[in-house]
């Protein structure tokens, strides 16, 4: 009986850590926060490559001064810095959170002047880590696993 308990208890935190990764929050730019890079757009590229990230985690743009951030659908409209089809409204208030909901390239932009053309915008895509649907199937599997080996002792 003891034995039965203590593999359960295992299934139960090996399941529990998988299906438990909280989701991460990401302030954008880290210490240069959301604006205008003095180094170009690849301050932000350089930022994002750094970054491993997934479903539900959020982004937190922080500025100061006039700057905003909206999402865009489009890499054309990231590149070249226009707001045809918004993904939500532009968010004026710093700070600003976005939850990242889905596994598709996300792009934001400043759309305030020439913010954008000179560089305050965001690609974001998605590491390597488990994605929902591998880790429900593992938890899945291990369920079964737990039921068979109850079933035979």
């Amino acid at each position: 009986m003891a034995s039965r308990v203590a593999v359960i208890g295992c299934l139960v935190v090996i399941a529990a850590v998988v299906m438990g990764a909280a989701a991460d929050t990401y302030t954008v730019g880290d210490s240069l926060g959301w604006t205008v890079p003095p180094g170009g757009r690849i301050a932000y590229s350089v930022w994002a490559d750094k970054q491993t990230f997934e479903v539900g985690d959020t982004l937190v743009f922080n500025w100061t001064g006039t700057h905003n951030v909206a999402r865009v659908s489009t890499k054309a409209e990231f590149d070249n810095c226009t707001t045809t089809n918004l993904i939500g409204s532009i968010q004026t208030t710093s700070p600003a959170n976005f939850t990242l909901e889905s596994n598709v390239t996300h792009y934001y932009i400043c759309t305030i002047d020439s913010h954008c053309s000179l560089g305050q915008k965001l690609e974001v895509t998605f590491g390597n880590g488990a994605s929902p649907l591998a880790a429900g199937a593992f938890s899945v599997v291990l369920l079964a696993l737990a039921v068979s080996l109850l079933s035979h002792m």
